[in-house]
């Protein structure tokens, strides 16, 4: 060979031999995050520098909320995309599991606006459920988020190789979790005692990694990474002012290894980022800004020894593009597993409200899901998507709640029923699959009862069957009284005390209607008293009282009535008491066929009326609600007690008293009106509003008939208002006035409406 061929030969060899080692000796990079509750989005602070600084991550790892974190960024997420998404993410609704109101059918959404607290009772025992949430919304979130990495089983294969962390809560061995379905793993990594119900992975029972290891370093470097940087939010053991939790104190009985680990491992960390996080709890996410910024500025003191990492990584700065939402999908095949032996495969796919094989936005999928888990049947319902060629599978593992009994509890105040706290037994399954039965017990200045029985078949006839039994009394005008019976017209009296009592008894059959409306048909029996004690001792009523009086007792009305009804419903309401988006509308009409007419004046009647109404956001924080609604009497019969009687603050008033700002409650009669209402929300802190409404109204006999219900209206009343939204429910405090009448009235309402 030529000795120019030679040496040109040799040169490229010797280039090729440097190329090939330079491959083979470039630095590999393992990043591990530790656990620590919200304190772990600092993580997402810490990885924006460590991008910023061009550095390459080849393997990451973590436990907790350390896994969830470096999950989403093995998936492909960049640290800008995680900053995004977590600032924007509501914390405490994710971890609440509160559902959406449409997620919930009418009987649900009844159901779950009463009590204040829920506990499972079997065997006439109390107990405590396992944890404060079962993390439903938040794996529904990681599995949309994860949803581009639904088919990668080996987390060796994901955009960056991962692995996270479990404690097998009953061995108490730790559990390496690097296949799999990936929201799942990073979800019972991530299932703190207390906070979250353990999870159910491949047979086994999984909480928190952190008990066992919560700075996995040793299983990212087995990976094959050559440099570890570390992310440490951990803190050390508390002080007795800061267990002030039950939290805190599993966490300081947990911290009792973990920080004597500690000691050791973050000597094996070469680059060791370590975020002040004195001030902040593990749940502190109302924080994340604070908590994300801690992180970065922590990074950025390592600054000088990233950017040398990344200088000898030889690689250029990492490239990040946005990865993108998938917002849409089409499940073909449902797969349902679990324990799953009363609830048919048809109970179910009515639940999740969508067709097989058809495209849907994520939005409806997660809200089908979540119409599932309202219900309440079922233990946190965890589920896979899996490709099929053609669209996916939905892998539903349903095991249904142990749990068939419940007791609940709630307290409420107002100005109508005054004091009153409820007792509530329910209990699921008793007669037939898909049945509930519910009995309340109300004691307080007013005692009552409610008892319900339901047969749920979703769309398909629902059956139905209530008891009620209401009593109050309220000291109203006597022109109410005297404008309506047969009693003298004495001007010596003008207010008596009205002692109202009502009995209401309904068999039923419901269905839905295109999802969102709902038909009910079905039979009642009511029994009206109105009496008072006050004109006993009046001597101009001494004929009344002679003619309808028992004791002291003088009766208006004391009669059985039976009426056949029907009524459509549509509530889309994001939240009964403060609506900031949706649509309202209910229509009834009752026809009364027979009475055992006690004032000897029964006729058959009709009673109809509906209520349209609409929330809207104005502005972020503001929103106007307005409301329309209207009813009359068709027939001749003179019987009045369900006339309508307008006046008074609430949401569950019976019969047809209707709620009119300005004005005390039963303060304007007629058997008919038209009423409209508006009310401006101004939500000015969390769960806290300021709010300003108006109503008008016409209320008389026979406006329709005779054209004055487009007339000017005669009534008008406004309220200026402040509502908390409470554990126990809505506190209100408003303070209303009437131009026309001059008079003002304050209202005080506390906890849910029943």
């Amino acid at each position: 060979m030529p000795r120019p061929v030679l040496i040109v030969f040799t040169f490229l060899f010797s280039l090729l031999l440097t190329a090939q080692n330079s491959v083979e000796d470039k630095v590999k990079v393992g990043v591990v995050l530790s656990g620590g509750g919200a304190k772990g989005m600092a993580h997402i602070g810490a990885l924006k520098v460590i991008e910023e600084a061009g550095v390459k991550v080849d393997y990451i790892g973590g436990t907790s909320m350390g896994a969830i974190v470096g999950g989403l960024y093995a998936a492909g997420y960049s640290a800008m995309e995680l900053d995004s998404l977590f600032r924007a993410i509501d914390f405490a609704n994710l971890i609440r599991d509160n559902l959406p109101r449409d997620a919930k059918t009418f009987y649900e959404k009844e159901d779950s606006e009463r009590y204040a607290i829920t506990l499972p009772f079997n065997n006439f025992k109390v107990s405590v459920p396992p944890a404060y949430s079962g993390g439903q919304n938040i794996y529904n979130e990681l599995v949309r988020l994860l949803y581009h990495v639904r088919d990668v089983k080996d987390f060796s294969k994901l955009p960056i190789p991962f692995l996270c962390i479990a404690t097998n809560a009953e061995t108490g061995e730790e559990v390496l979790l690097n296949e799999g379905y990936l929201p799942e793993a990073v979800m019972a990594s991530g299932a703190l005692p207390s906070l979250f119900e353990p999870a159910s992975v491949d047979d086994r029972i999984l909480i928190d990694g952190g008990v066992v290891n919560n700075y996995p370093i040793d299983e990212v470097r087995k990976m094959g990474a050559d440099i570890m940087i570390g992310v440490d939010v951990q803190h050390g053991l508390s002080d007795r002012e800061e267990l002030l939790s039950a939290t805190e104190i599993l966490l300081q009985i947990n911290n009792f290894r973990t920080v004597k680990d500690m000691g050791e491992k973050s000597g094996m960390t070469d680059i060791y980022i370590k975020p002040e996080m004195e001030d902040f709890s593990v749940i502190d996410f109302d924080e994340r800004e604070n908590i994300i910024d801690e992180g970065e500025i922590a990074a950025r003191e390592k600054y000088v020894e990233l950017k040398e990492l990344s200088i000898n990584q030889n690689s250029s700065k990492k490239t990040v593009n946005s990865l993108g939402l998938n917002d849409k999908l089409i499940v073909n095949r449902l797969v349902i597993s679990g324990n799953n032996d009363n609830y048919s495969r048809g109970y179910v796919k009515g639940k999740l409200r969508f067709d097989l094989g058809e495209e849907l936005k994520f939005e409806k999928f997660q809200q089908g899901i979540s119409n599932l888990s309202a219900t309440g049947n079922f233990k946190t319902i965890r589920y896979r998507l899996t490709s099929n060629g053609i669209g996916e599978d939905l892998i539903l593992n349903l095991d249904e709640d142990p749990n068939r009994t419940l007791l609940r509890l709630g307290a409420h105040y107002d100005d109508l029923y005054k004091s009153a706290a409820i007792i509530n037994l329910t209990k699921k399954r008793l007669l037939a699959k898909d049945d509930l039965a519910s009995f309340d017990l109300i004691l307080g200045d007013n005692v009552r009862y409610n008892f319900e029985y339901y047969i749920d078949k979703g769309t398909y006839w629902s059956f139905g069957i209530n008891s009620r039994f209401n009593a109050f009394e309220k000291e109203i005008d006597y022109d109410l009284i005297s404008g309506n019976f047969d009693v003298p017209n004495d001007p010596n009296i003008n207010s008596i005390n009205l002692d109202i009592t009502d009995v209401t008894n309904q068999v039923y059959v419901q269905t839905v209607l295109r999802e969102e409306f709902a038909f009910t048909t079905g039979i009642e029996h009511k029994f009206l008293k109105y009496s008072t004690r006050t004109l006993g001792n009046v001597p101009t009523a001494e004929a009344l009282i002679a003619v309808r009086s028992s004791g002291e007792r003088t009766f208006f009305e004391k009669s059985n009535f039976y009426s056949a009804f029907g009524q459509l419903t549509l509530d889309t309401y994001d939240d009964k008491y403060f609506p900031s988006k949706g649509l309202f509308f209910d229509g009834d009409f009752h026809f009364y066929v027979f009475s055992s007419d006690f004032n000897d004046n029964f006729k058959e009647f009709s009673i109809a009326k509906a209520k349209l109404g609409g929330a809207f956001s104005i502005l972020k924080n503001l929103s106007l609600n307005v409301e329309s609604e209207g009813g009359f009497k068709l027939g001749t019969s003179n019987v009045t007690s369900f006339d309508f009687v307008l006046g008074g603050f609430g949401t569950d008033l019976i019969n047809n008293f209707i709620p009119f700002i300005g004005y005390d409650f039963l303060s304007l009669p007629g058997n008919s009106f038209v009423k409209s209402y508006a009310r401006v929300d101004w939500e000015f802190a969390r769960k806290n509003h300021l709010m300003f409404t108006a109503n008008f109204a016409n209320v008389q006999d026979d406006i329709f008939r005779l054209g004055e219900w487009f007339t000017a209206p005669s009534f008008s009343g406004y309220g200026i208002s402040y509502g908390w939204e409470s554990f126990l429910g809505p506190v209100q405090v408003m303070y209303s006035w009437s131009p026309e009448g001059g008079t003002s009235n304050v209202f005080f309402s506390v906890g849910h409406w029943f």
